[in-house]
Parts: structure tokens; sequence; C-alpha cells
């Protein structure tokens, strides 16, 4: 998925929101269960409108070289033709994949 002309539309939770980003690079991680996002594209289109959804991602993820996004955060990964607007938008009907962490100290029965 790795391919400079290509862009891809990132969909993700994160703090309970619905995160919808565009970038030019996605590829899992060496870091194990984790999913790299960079190369961000925000819309340029027009300077004069601004939305401020997308100038609070702008600024949230400005200095961002690469994220790290756990893979279970993961909602969608689409290859699109053009960028579009970036967005944050209420997470009220997704729920996050539940994840169990087996080998911790709750999870061990002492015989």
């Amino acid at each position: 998925m790795a391919n400079t002309s290509e862009i891809y539309k990132v969909t993700f939770l994160n703090k309970g929101k619905v995160y919808e980003l565009f970038v030019k690079q996605v590829y899992q991680s060496d870091l194990y269960g984790f999913i790299e996002i960079e190369d961000y594209v925000f819309d340029e289109r027009s300077k004069v409108v601004v939305d401020p959804g997308e100038e609070k991602l702008k600024s949230e993820f400005s200095g961002v070289k690469r994220s790290f996004i756990p893979i279970q955060a993961i909602i969608r990964i689409d290859e699109v033709e053009k960028s579009g607007v970036s967005k944050i938008s209420s997470g009220d009907n997704v729920s996050p994949f539940p994840v169990s962490i087996v080998g911790g100290k709750a999870d061990r029965k002492d015989s």
C-alpha cells in the first residue's frame, strides 16, 4: 500500500471520536499490532473558506511525521482518486473492537 501517487482515506477511532484523514503512505508497522500512516494530505482547494474541523486536524498533526494507529482502532482504509476534507466526527454509532490481553496477572490461574 505504499505508492506515492495513491491517496488513502483512513478512518479510525481516537479518544471516542472518529477521525478521517487523507494520507499518501499506509503500511503495517514493525511495531506489532499497529498501522503506520504518513504524508498527510489536507485539502488546499480553497483558502477563502476555512473549515474549522480540518483546521483543528491540521494543528493537531502539524509537525507529526508519522502516526502509529492500533489495528483495532482502524474502521476502514480506502484508496481514493483524490483527497477530500479531513474531519473529526462523534463516535456515537461506532464501538471499538473488543480486545482481551492474555497473559496478564488477572488472567493467570495458580494451581
